[in-house]
């Protein structure tokens, strides 16, 4: 029946969406785009982060500052109080949604009964027969992250660099680390770089994740279990 060939059909296909959407989850893949005016000096590398009004009181910017710290931390900058910052750090971020549609060619098998059927088969009984095509919509998000490090004293912006990443992930959480690791990858790059940077994926969100271990409860002192159920 042609809904049962439909339905041999629906998972090679879905299973084909899934590599493409994912890059077979071994690497996730970020667009980066950086603006660079850099003449600093390891000496000068104090910094401070400036937050918008909404960004403002806002533990989940914290916890992205927190991250973009220990990447630069790395590159010998250090965070000290505002008022005796060289530079200041301002970070934008956002997530969208959107939707893609993948059509893969599917050949069905041999409709006749025998010991040369084969699922699927590009022959049939009288010689090769035209595929059938298949379609799959999958959600996919858009992630992007972008680090603007300015002058403190004069305003003048010395480096702007944008990450952006799409895949199945609906968490921005989950993928910041990789925004942030991609954004300062080679720190600094120069004027007008774009580039794609591959961090390996890990599967704990390379150091941020919200699965949380259940604890047990503590052992009830023995007598107590009787007591609680006479209550």
């Amino acid at each position: 029946m042609k809904w049962e060939r439909i339905g041999r059909a629906i998972m090679p296909a879905a299973a084909a969406a899934g590599m493409l959407l994912s890059g077979c989850t071994t690497y996730v893949s970020t667009q980066v785009t950086a603006f660079s005016n850099w003449s600093g000096s390891d000496a000068t590398r104090t910094y401070a982060f400036t937050r918008s009004s909404a960004q403002q009181n806002s533990i989940e910017q914290a916890t992205y500052e927190q991250l973009v710290a220990n990447e630069l931390e790395a590159y010998a900058f250090r965070q000290v109080p505002s008022a005796s910052a060289h530079y200041l750090v301002g970070l934008t971020y956002d997530i969208r949604g959107d939707t893609v549609t993948v059509t893969q060619p599917v050949f069905y098998g041999n409709p006749w009964p025998g010991p040369y059927w084969r699922p699927f088969s590009p022959w049939g009984p009288f010689g090769p027969l035209p595929p059938d095509y298949v379609t799959q919509t999958s959600p996919v998000f858009t992630h992007t992250l972008g680090i603007r490090i300015t002058d403190r004293s004069t305003g003048k912006e010395m480096y702007n660099v944008t990450a952006r990443n799409t895949d199945e992930e609906s968490s921005l959480v989950r993928a910041m680390p990789y925004l942030v690791r991609s954004a300062l990858a080679d720190f600094p790059l120069g004027n007008g770089t774009v580039r794609t940077v591959r961090v390996r994926y890990d599967k704990r969100g390379a150091g941020l994740t919200n699965e949380v271990p259940v604890r047990q409860p503590a052992a009830a002192p023995a007598g107590a279990s009787g007591a609680a159920a006479t209550r």
